[in-house]
């Protein structure tokens, strides 16, 4: 099958070449002329764990600056392209009605063509893209997915869930067997219509929210009642009953990256415009920033000795290089402004600009040594 992917980024080349791998002919479009060369060459610079080995394999992926182009020669056309928060929480969506304007303007028979949107969406978005393409004879999907930055790959072949939003259970049904030729799992799919889709994205994620918010509030609460040793074992006893769960379901530090704390804002933007109040989102988004406070004197209480901090990452994961509300970040700059020495793990994912930005704000503080360079004691940062 030809298929198109509109922005190949971190998650759009993932995905198309995964599609690559599994016999499909694959054609990428970037806005970036620069790095649609280097794909072409076979050349990525990438924190993804094996991108670069399956683009350096690859036979049938090529890439291309031109959407129409994308549009004319494929089948299937997905669109993977950046979709930020605005001020009000909703997403801007201004890049995939971009896709969807080049669309409208082709000037050849689009009948039977598949228009996929995998990128984070307000939910009514793709009912009204739908709306605006039904005369050419395109059929519109939903089909975001749901991954972590660091592994996405891995992520993608063993989701846990598809999830597939459309108006035609035929077309759906028929795009579903896609996963069946990249996924490493048997996939479990479920299809709904295109609104409901949305909402559901965004409130997976506002549950893992809530989640990882109540862990780290039963974990508050032990550590104040002095049974700080019992987290472990508690969290566990929680995570058994399987109404609850392990996943997610750990004490550490709050939620943060590109998708939890957008996709929580973003749902209680919606549940506003339909005149409810989502009191929980609120709660929760505050309870992390909190949390980030408490974890400050947690661990300033426990250095009783005013050791000098020693941190593993500062980015919001572990193995990335986004610091996008990272609470890592947040708690080096916190313990720095406090006057501490923080040793900082070398990595490099780190950007240049926040090593160079702590260095020199804090050129006698921060020091990015590994934890064998360094001479003196230090407390640990680690759950």
């Amino acid at each position: 099958m030809n298929i198109g992917v509109v922005g190949v980024g971190r998650l759009g080349i993932c995905f198309a070449l995964l599609l690559e791998r599994a016999g499909h002919q694959v054609l990428g479009c970037d806005i970036r002329a620069n790095y649609v060369a280097g794909l072409n060459r076979k050349q990525i610079v990438t924190n993804e764990p094996q991108v670069a080995d399956m683009l350096a394999a690859s036979t049938n992926f090529q890439a291309t600056t031109d959407t129409r182009q994308v549009i004319k020669d494929n089948d299937i056309v997905y669109i993977m392209v950046a979709t930020p928060s605005l001020a009000d929480g909703s997403y801007d969506v201004s890049a995939v009605w971009r896709v969807v304007e080049d669309v409208k303007e082709c000037d050849f028979d689009l009948t039977g063509k598949v228009l996929v949107v995998g990128c984070t969406t307000n939910p009514g978005d793709c009912a009204q893209i739908q709306a605006e393409l039904a005369d050419q004879g395109v059929k519109v999907l939903y089909n975001p997915e749901f991954i972590a930055q660091g592994s996405i790959v891995r992520d993608l072949q063993q989701a846990d869930m598809v999830l597939i939003g459309g108006n035609d259970q035929a077309v759906m049904d028929q795009y579903a067997q896609l996963y069946t030729d990249i996924q490493t799992t048997t996939p479990q799919i479920h299809t709904m219509s295109l609104t409901a889709a949305e909402i559901v994205k965004i409130g997976v994620n506002c549950f893992l929210t809530t989640k990882i918010s109540y862990a780290n509030t039963l974990g508050q609460v032990l550590i104040r009642s002095g049974l700080e040793d019992d987290i472990e074992r508690a969290l566990a006893a929680v995570g058994a009953d399987t109404r609850v769960g392990n996943k997610y379901l750990k004490f550490g530090f709050g939620f943060g990256g590109p998708c939890l704390p957008r996709d929580n804002r973003s749902f209680g933007h919606y549940a506003d415009k339909l005149g409810l109040k989502f009191n929980l989102g609120a709660v929760i988004d505050g309870f992390n920033r909190e949390h980030a406070d408490f974890l400050l004197k947690y661990f300033v209480e426990a250095n009783h000795d005013r050791l000098p901090f020693y941190m593993e990452t500062i980015s919001y994961k572990k193995n990335t290089d986004i610091f996008e509300e990272s609470q890592q970040y947040r708690l080096c700059q916190d313990l720095l402004a406090a006057g501490y020495t923080v040793y900082v793990e070398p990595n490099a994912l780190t950007p240049v600009a926040i090593s160079d930005g702590l260095a020199t704000q804090y050129p006698d503080q921060v020091k990015f040594v590994s934890l064998q360079q360094i001479q003196e004691p230090v407390f640990r940062v680690e759950f």
